[in-house]
């Protein structure tokens, strides 16, 4: 044994050595002037630098393989360049080319490290900044900007994602790539992820089952942490919001450094935030929110591979907006005190990249640990339980040449749910699920304008839970013994007809399992008594999407359709029964179902007022069972406007900005059987901003409005309305950035 791993290292040690990868170059404009400041990257090794003040970079000690770099400055289209590395001193010259419209990005959750132009599944990217963004006190309403996503909120501190009209554990959400668990299977449950230290989010609309399992039937959002310093460098950022609705702020502060080898991180952050007010002036009684947050990173990146850790630490109180809480409290806070939720939450991940020659091989791993708290009266623990998570991969990237790409992979999870201390209410049983996996993933171009990706997967998945109670008592729940098998896969194409006219189409099987809550619920679970059913059977998808991309240098036009069939369709419906307390019984039910709708958007810059922007986003769905009856949670049509104006410099302003945004619902009256139609409304938010320069010190100053009429509306997908209560009101927002810099290269 001890033989193998001398021979192993040595091994590393001469493919180390014989790798001696350099990129130089200069970055230039249209007009051949330098740029300086402009960003070089490669995502797949985690590394980039920024071009001197002659428009001139380095990047060295990289292995060898084939990689994408991307060219990136503010206001210029973005370049991506494909080299081959094999001991090689490349020079890579490029010129970015003036465009305010946004370009394509480099995607890694679709499984290749690809643009979003070159995957056939269609992936959308919201960059995370400061000017482009709604400021809101809740974080999954900044992520409704891209059509088609919309959010399942009980209140601002609490909400889910919704994609397509499928939600909870129908979405799978990854933070940094890596599969995040926190109790999402109710709608009474936040998302769990804070923004500062995300760079950028990733979207898959429609199955992924392939390239993530179950619970990717519905689509996928990635949370993708902010790039590491550039090589020489030592930055930092502090950031402050102001909230008037929710007498709201967050500080958060963060510093990073990257040495040409070694690269590392740390955030802190705060949040705090009173019960909110709704359209009309009532504030909402327990809709108060605390949050804590603690992360940090580092990684070694050279000529045998990239090597990546991470911790993250998430402490969240929220209010519930229940009758026992809204009687008791009769005035404003911020401190939770009674009917709230805590949840603490660690997790550390490991991101590993290993290259053997013309093999590359992925090594990922991460332990979560979720802890649940429900407390009713002061201090009085209803409900505690904790959700360990073990997940891991590995991918292995096989040889391959210009136009293919051959991936095959494993994955692993073992999740236990452990209640605690006996508390008064056990909501889930103690269980322990397993699933493994296999799949590979193929991608091909032919004549350098159609490619096709193709792939498979295999899943098996055992869950079991120990007995509650004694078979006389209500509250007995037999101990469960399940195992499901499944194979999903996907076929798609993209085909550019032209450099400005892209084609995708992707035709994708996926499941779901049944999870923990559906199988073994009974008992009351917030405001309502639950019956899961352990005779459920897993949720199969067969989805076809078709879209098309057109853009030119002032224009773009996207266009999206989907057509989704679920056999098995899980969701909770009431029965029409009461308990002796007088609560309504729901039952887990299943039934075929189906959604179809799409998504349009078009981006128009006019060349002669080059100051400029139009943006108008359409989104639809509808859902329906086999029966007729319409499905639960599924959104509005949605219509969105936005006019920009965006100039270079403007007084004492670098890159000011103004906006007027429109957001309009338009009635939706497909409720389903345990809903209420809701009527259509439209609701105009106001931003302004930009960067200040106080002695030599960069500042970003952004001031918002939302909701500016003050309009009292009830959203959809608003679960406030079991309640009686609307969605908030007008909010003002004030926002400060203000970047640092400790060390740079120079």
């Amino acid at each position: 044994m001890k033989k193998i791993f001398l021979i192993c290292v040595l091994l590393l040690l001469y493919l180390a050595n014989q790798a001696q990868n350099t990129i130089t170059g200069t970055i230039t404009d249209q007009n051949n002037r330098p740029l300086s400041g402009a960003s070089v990257f490669l995502p797949e090794i985690n590394k980039g630098t920024v071009s001197d003040d002659n428009g001139k970079y380095k990047l060295s000690n990289l292995p060898n393989g084939k990689f994408k770099v991307q060219f990136s400055f503010i206001g210029y289209s973005n370049k991506i360049e494909s080299i081959g590395l094999n001991n090689s001193n490349i020079t890579l010259n490029t010129t970015l080319v003036f465009s305010i419209i946004g370009t394509e990005e480099i995607v890694i959750t679709g499984g290749y490290n690809s643009t979003q132009h070159e995957n056939a599944v269609k992936i959308e990217t919201l960059k995370l900044l400061p000017r482009d963004l709604k400021t809101s006190p809740n974080f999954m309403e900044v992520l409704t900007k891209i059509p088609g996503v919309d959010m399942i909120s009980k209140g601002s501190g609490i909400s889910k994602p919704v994609i397509r009209g499928l939600s909870m554990n129908d979405i799978l959400v990854l933070n940094n790539g890596v599969l995040f668990e926190n109790y999402q299977y109710s709608s009474h449950h936040p998302l769990g992820i804070d923004e500062f230290g995300i760079e950028d989010v990733e979207v898959i609309k429609g199955p992924a089952s392939l390239l993530y399992g179950s619970d990717a039937i519905g689509g996928v959002i990635n949370f993708i942490k902010e790039k590491p310093a550039p090589v020489g460098s030592i930055v930092g950022d502090y950031n402050l919001q102001l909230f008037t609705n929710t007498l709201g702020m967050a500080n958060n502060l963060g510093v990073k450094g990257a040495s040409k080898n070694f690269f590392g991180g740390l955030r802190f952050g705060q949040k705090t935030n009173s019960d909110f007010v709704q359209g009309g002036g009532d504030f909402v009684p327990n809709s108060r929110f605390n949050e804590l947050s603690f992360k940090t990173n580092g990684g070694y990146s050279g000529k045998v591979g990239t090597f990546k850790l991470f911790y993250d630490y998430n402490k969240q109180k929220l209010g519930l907006v229940e009758d026992e809480a809204i009687d008791a409290i009769t005035a404003r806070g911020r401190k939770n005190e009674i009917w709230y939720q805590q949840l603490n939450t660690h997790l550390l991940s490991t991101q590993n990249k290993l290259y053997f020659g013309k093999y590359k091989f992925d090594v990922n791993a991460a332990y979560q640990n979720t802890e649940l708290i429900h407390f009713g009266d002061t201090d009085f623990y209803e409900i505690q339980m904790k959700l360990k998570t073990f997940t891991y991969e590995t991918r292995l990237h096989l040889p391959s040449g210009e136009n293919s790409e051959y991936i095959v992979g494993f994955q692993g999870i073992n999740q236990t749910n452990i209640n605690l201390n006996e508390r008064e209410t056990i909501l889930l049983p103690d269980a322990r699920t397993n699933n493994y996996s296999v799949f590979g993933l193929l991608q091909h171009t032919f004549l350098k304008k159609l490619k096709l990706q193709t792939g498979i997967r295999y899943d098996n998945k055992t869950i079991d839970s120990q007995v509650i109670g004694l078979p006389e008592t209500a509250a007995y729940r037999a101990a469960i013994d399940k195992s499901y098998n499944s194979a999903s896969g996907s076929l798609g194409a993209t085909y550019n007809m032209s450099d400005a006219l892209l084609f995708r189409v992707n035709v994708a099987t996926a499941f779901r399992t049944p999870n923990l809550a559906e199988l073994t619920s009974n008992g009351q679970h917030e405001t309502r008594y639950e019956l899961g059913d352990n005779n459920l059977n897993p949720e199969k998808s067969n989805e076809i999407d078709l879209s098309l991309h057109y853009h030119k240098a002032n224009f773009t036009i996207d266009a999206a359709g989907f057509y989704n069939t679920i056999k098995n369709y899980i969701f909770i419906s009431p029965t029409g029964d009461t308990t002796k307390t007088g609560l309504g019984i729901f039952k887990y039910m299943q039934n075929n179902s189906s959604l179809f709708g799409g998504e349009a958007g078009v981006h128009f810059h006019p060349q002669a007022v080059n100051w400029l922007h139009f943006e108008a986003t359409y989104a639809t769905v509808i859902g329906k069972q086999a029966n007729g009856d319409y499905l639960p949670f599924v959104p509005a049509n949605k219509l969105k406007l936005e006019f920009r104006v965006d100039r270079e410099n403007m007084l004492i302003f670098k890159k000011p900005y103004f906006s007027v945004n429109s957001s309009t619902a338009f009635a939706q009256n497909h409720a389903a059987p345990d809903e209420t139609a809701t009527g259509g409304y439209t609701l105009i938010d106001l931003s302004v901003g930009g960067n200040l320069k106080l002695n030599n010190q960069l500042v970003f100053v952004g001031i918002s409005a939302s909701n500016v009429l003050d309009k009292k509306y009830t959203d959809h997908l608003s679960t406030l309305k079991e309640v009686n209560f609307s969605n908030p009101g007008r909010n003002i927002s004030l926002t400060l950035k203000i970047p640092f810099a400790i060390k740079t290269d120079g």
